[in-house]
Order: structure tokens, then C-alpha cells, then sequence
């Protein structure tokens, strides 16, 4: 289980800051044996709340640079820290949540509060659905208990009231320090007994611990044991709760089961909610702040933008309207490669996402032709895409020819390159994790010279232009389309490759021949089989394609994000979180600024829509991660130290 400390009261002046900071060390060392995976720490002051927390476990987190900035700007000043009230630090084993995802880290800050927590809410999922009106952020399951505090605060409950209530809601264990922003107090809970506190002799200071041991060796160790003289460690029992008062130090313990209202006035915080701040947070604030064309949403960190006096970005200013040829036109097409023999007469590539399983059924029920329906699994079709494509093919009655690698060797592939990519993170090669799915085009072309048809749909959409990926490269892709890049600048992204290549010889292994492949599949070999996509005859309404699948085949959509574009490969949430993370947009800004420019969407609908869609899919990066073989959180601590584009 985690440990959890805390140290409340006067600290204005009596206890010199490197008192202070040295106790918390000392604190976070003997609560380092209930948990060694992550730590953080929050400080309380007249000003705000602060926390600070790292992926790493608490010894060496108290070594690094950003702590003792972190101690030294909160916790000193001119030698004390005049206006400190309390602090609550933590020392995580990883139950619910990544630990390299910072929000799921301790403290926790959730429902405009703050805290640490130890044990696991066994019913967090079950909470989270019977209660609609409370959104979920995170994976950790603290975050229900500070949820469920604030909503029965909104209904007029106090504090202890409700807390009383929230702990009536949980089933499993829970030991909580809480800092509401709103309030001059620090709540403690637990429904365990796993809390134990000792008071200084003047009854002003109060240190809190997980276990009664770790509060004797903190008595015998501590740097103001000689001048505060603690007293002999009390335990918070079993279904007890108690607040602590945080301008007079006064504490009052109460019954969670039946709380009468506080002994102890609880004043407001300086009138108000104080801020919270974390690092997580910070990141987030500085993602916001990044530039945006005024027109679309690309940001300043997309490659080969630039603004005019205006600020709209040359990809706005350089858009030319497609002109779409109509329905009439499509059919008349498709009317050209009409047999009526029974044989099949064309090849729709189906992978088991949106796009390509609305295009299957726009051929087979609007126009008409017999398809057959072909997928190559390259190893990172989900379960999901792979079940909306049997809906799909199995309701229409078309037949479905897969073409499988070889699995096993293909998820190797990936893993080399992954590892490789950790050891020189370079966003130019992040295309290497894809580059297996790529021989997808010398199948279809393969297949289609099998089957004696001319007709290949390769399913997409107008708006899935993605060219910041080549961009990355330091290669201009205008195009839209991969295999019509000028063979200057495919030579310029070959010596791109073989560059980082040389710089990191650990893309030298064997997946090497396979990315070959692809990168011949992709840029040289000849796209010479007829195609007919459809983003040049009809316009590509999302709306109508979702609400269609749904109606037509009971389509699945992913339990982890409510955008249903990329959800049937299994890449997309780890590609995405690296780009998110490090340039601060993903393909769903390119995909929205399409929209935008063919008023499909206002700006003000995109902003909020890449808001959603950019958040980490945790369970997907988690399946990605299993079914490779890599350790997540190693792969997203390198990822999260990446220095930023903005």
C-alpha cells in the first residue's frame, strides 16, 4: 500500500526552512516502504496550493533539481516560511492508474481540492457510472472520494457532513489528507486506522503518518525533535474523520459514520477558493497558450506554418475548395466496372474503422457493385475494428479476404523500433511505429491482380491529411497524398532516415528490411491500380456516417475517447500522446482545421473538440503496451522529460 504524511500547524516562524525541508525528507524516506513507484508532495500556504510529484520513487525524487527548486521557492524564505500552514506528501505503489501519467499520481487534485491517499475504492467504476452529473479526468480512483466530497458540499453539506456522506458511498479501504481550496482546513478520513499522528509539546504542530513506527523513528530522527518535543503517536480509528483548523491549529475529530456538526468555525480562504497549481497543470496551461492560426486551429509548432499580419496560417490561405463531381458522376463510374455475372468487380479495403466500414456500405447498398471487402493485419487491428468489421461484412453478405503478416515478427518490429526510439526520441521517425502497416498497398494491389479487377477503393476521408508527420522530417509534403511526394524530397527524407539511423544504431536490428518494405510500399512503388475515393464526388458528413453505422450495423465505438476516427488501430493513442505531449497538437487539430475550411465546423466547435479528443486513451496505450511488450510508464517518463516545441 502507499504511504501518506503530513505536517499541519504553526510553522510561521518558530521552525528555520531547512528544518522543515529536511523533515519532509526524512518523512518521505520511511514512507518509502509502503511504495516506491511514484511521489509528490503539496505544500499549503496563505497563497495558494502547490504540489510537485514525479513518476520516480521518493528517494530519488528529493534528490532532483525540480524538488529542492520546488522546497526552496514554497517552503524558504530568508531562512523560515512565515506564511506555511501544512503540507501533505506521498509515496505511491501504483493500484489504479499509470504512474507516468501525472495526474494519476499523488496528491491528487480533483473537486477544488487537493489530496493524498492511500488504499484502493474497489467500486470507483460503479460510482462513477450511477453518478452522471460528476466527470471523470482520471484513472486513479482518489479522485471519486474528492468528487463525491465537492458534490455533497454543493448541496449545502459541510465538510464533515461531507465526507460522512462520501465514505458511506465507497467500498474498500481509504485513508485521505485532504487541502480544500475553499476553506482554512486540512481534513483527515480513513475507514482503515492506517493514520497516526504526534503533536508537538506546545499542542501547535502536527505530524501525520501511515503507520505508527515510522512516527517513532521520525520522533528519535526529526530536526526539530529538540525544540518542539513530540509527543507519543495517537490513532486516527477506524471510521474517524478529523479537521484541523488552519489559522488557530485547533483539531477536532468526529465519527464518519455519524458526524455532528464541527466544534471547530471554518474560516473561507482569504474569502475565496485559493489556486492550485501543479506541474501537470502548468503543462496543460502552456499547451493553451501555444499560438493558433486565427482561422483554423493549427498551432505555431506545426511544421512549415507560418502567419500572416493576420494571423491566419498559410495552409488556410493557400486552400483550394475540392470540386466535388457528384453522385451522378460516381455512379457513372462505377457503372464502367459493373459486372453482372456474380463475380466480384471490386476491392474495398476495410480495416474496421469509420471511414472504411460507412464506404463498404456505400458501395455494396448505394451503388451497387458486388465488393470484395480486404484487410491486411499487420498485428495492430484491435479487437474492436476487428469485430465492426464482421458487423459490417457479415450484414451486407460481402466476403472478406484477410491478409495476415506474420504477427508474432511484426509486434517485434514495433518493439525494436519503439525501444530504439526511447534511446533518441526524434519526432521525425515516430512513422517507424507505422511503417508495417504499409505493405497494405502491395496487397491491395496484389489482390486486385488475383481477383482480374480493375477497381480498388481505398477507403478514407478528405480531411485525415496528417502531412506533419513527413513534415518532421524537415520534408514539405503538399500533396495530401504520401506516394506523390517529388522524388527530391523523398531522397531528402531517405537521408532523414538513414541520419538518425546513423545517430541511434539501434534502429539497426530486424525489423530494418520490414521498414524497407514499407518505405517502398509507401513512396516508390507504382500506385498505378485504378482507385475511386470518394472525397471527390460526395461530401464527407461525419454526422450522417456516425449516426449511419450506428443505425445500419450497431457499430462499436472505443470506451476511452467519443471520437470514433482511428479507434480500430491499435498505434494511434501512443503516436498521438507523444505528439501531444512534445509539440502540443495531435492529427485530430490537422483533421479539425480541415473541417473548418470547408465550413463544415466554427473555430470555437474545433477548439473544444481537439480539447476532448487530445487527451491520453489510456486504456488503448495500455493495449498497445501489452500486446507489444514494452513498459509503458519507462516509455512515457522518456517521453514526458522530451524537451517542448512550445
Amino acid at each position: 500500500m502507499c504511504g501518506i504524511f503530513g505536517m499541519v500547524g504553526d510553522m510561521s516562524g518558530r521552525i528555520p526552512a531547512p528544518d522543515v525541508i529536511a523533515d519532509i525528507n526524512l518523512l518521505f524516506k520511511l514512507s518509502e516502504s509502503r511504495g516506491k513507484e511514484a511521489a509528490g508532495l503539496a505544500v499549503r500556504d496563505d497563497r495558494g496550493i502547490n504540489v510537485y510529484k514525479q513518476p520516480v520513487p521518493a528517494s530519488k525524487m528529493i534528490k532532483q533539481k525540480g524538488f529542492k527548486l520546488f522546497c526552496a521557492k514554497r517552503l524558504s524564505g530568508n531562512g523560515v516560511r512565515p506564511n506555511l500552514r501544512a503540507i501533505i506528501g506521498h509515496s505511491r505503489l501504483v493500484t489504479n492508474g499509470l504512474q507516468s501519467i501525472g495526474n494519476n499520481n499523488q496528491p491528487v487534485i480533483a473537486g477544488d481540492m487537493v489530496a493524498v491517499h492511500n488504499g484502493i475504492v474497489v467500486n470507483d467504476d460503479y460510482l462513477w457510472s450511477v453518478n452522471p452529473d460528476l466527470t471523470r479526468r482520471y484513472e486513479v480512483d482518489t479522485e471519486i472520494i474528492l468528487c463525491l466530497i465537492r458534490r455533497y458540499m454543493s448541496q449545502g453539506k459541510s465538510l464533515a457532513l461531507a465526507t460522512s456522506a462520501a465514505f458511506g458511498d465507497l467500498e474498500g479501504s481509504a485513508s485521505t489528507l485532504v487541502f480544500p481550496a475553499d476553506q482554512e482546513a486540512m481534513l483527515w478520513a480513513t475507514n482503515t486506522g492506517s493514520m497516526y499522528f504526534c503533536t508537538s509539546e506546545d499542542r501547535t504542530v502536527r505530524v501525520i503518518a501511515s503507520e505508527k513506527h515510522i512516527l517513532d523513528e521520525f520522533k528519535e530522527r526529526s530536526r526539530t525533535a529538540g525544540y518542539l518535543n513530540w509527543d507519543q503517536p495517537t490513532q486516527i480509528r477506524p471510521g474517524q474523520g478529523c479537521l484541523v483548523d488552519l489559522t488557530d491549529h485547533s483539531l477536532w475529530l468526529f465519527e464518519l459514520a455519524s458526524p455532528a456538526e464541527p466544534e471547530v468555525g471554518l474560516a473561507r480562504s482569504g474569502g475565496g477558493r485559493l489556486e492550485i497549481s501543479s506541474s501537470t497543470m502548468e503543462d496543460e496551461a502552456r499547451r493553451d497558450g501555444i499560438k493558433r492560426c486565427t482561422r483554423c486551429v493549427l498551432p505555431e509548432t506545426m511544421p512549415f506554418i507560418n502567419f500572416d499580419d493576420e494571423g491566419v496560417c498559410n495552409f488556410c490561405r493557400e486552400h483550394k475548395p475540392p470540386e466535388m463531381l457528384g453522385m451522378d458522376a460516381l455512379l457513372e463510374q462505377a457503372d464502367r466496372h459493373r459486372r453482372n455475372d456474380g463475380t466480384p468487380d471490386c476491392v474495398v479495403g476495410v480495416s474496421g474503422g469509420r471511414d472504411s466500414c460507412f464506404g463498404l456500405y456505400l458501395i455494396k447498398e448505394k451503388l451497387r457493385l458486388n465488393p470484395v471487402a480486404y484487410s491486411y493485419d499487420w498485428g495492430m487491428l484491435t479487437d474492436l475494428g476487428r469485430r465492426n468489421q464482421a458487423r459490417v461484412c457479415g450484414r451486407l453478405g460481402v466476403e472478406h479476404i484477410i491478409i495476415s503478416a506474420d504477427i508474432k515478427k511484426k509486434r517485434k518490429y514495433i518493439r525494436n523500433n519503439v525501444e530504439a526510439w526511447l534511446k533518441r526520441p526524434s519526432l521525425g521517425m515516430i512513422p517507424l511505429f507505422m511503417a508495417g502497416d504499409k505493405q497494405y498497398f502491395y496487397y491491395a494491389d496484389k489482390l486486385r491482380r488475383q481477383m482480374g479487377v480493375e477497381l480498388v477503393y481505398l477507403m478514407g476521408n478528405p480531411f485525415e491529411k496528417t502531412n506533419f508527420k513527413t513534415g518532421f522530417t524537415g520534408v514539405e509534403e503538399t500533396s495530401g497524398r504520401i506516394y506523390n511526394i517529388p522524388v527530391t524530397r523523398k531522397l531528402m527524407m531517405l537521408s532523414y532516415y538513414l541520419k538518425e539511423i546513423f545517430l541511434s544504431p539501434s534502429y539497426i536490428n530486424f525489423s530494418l528490411l520490414d521498414s524497407l518494405w514499407a518505405l517502398y510500399s509507401s513512396y516508390w512503388m507504382k500506385h498505378d491500380f485504378l482507385t475511386l475515393p470518394f472525397i471527390h464526388y460526395i461530401p464527407w458528413d461525419e454526422r450522417e456516417i456516425q449516426e449511419t453505422l450506428r443505425r445500419e450495423f450497431d457499430w462499436e465505438e472505443a470506451k476511452d475517447t467519443k471520437n470514433t476516427w482511428r479507434i480500430g488501430d491499435g498505434t494511434a493513442a501512443f503516436y498521438n500522446y507523444i505528439y501531444y505531449t512534445v509539440a502540443g497538437f495531435t492529427e485530430h487539430d490537422t483533421f479539425r482545421s480541415n473541417q473548418i475550411r470547408e465550413n463544415i465546423l466554427s473555430r470555437d466547435e474545433a477548439l473544444q473538440m481537439v480539447k476532448r479528443d487530445n487527451q491520453p486513451r489510456y486504456e488503448s496505450l495500455v493495449w498497445y503496451a501489452n500486446t507489444i511488450g514494452f513498459d509503458l510508464d519507462h516509455a512515457l517518463q522518456v517521453i514526458n522529460q522530451i524537451p517542448k516545441l512550445y
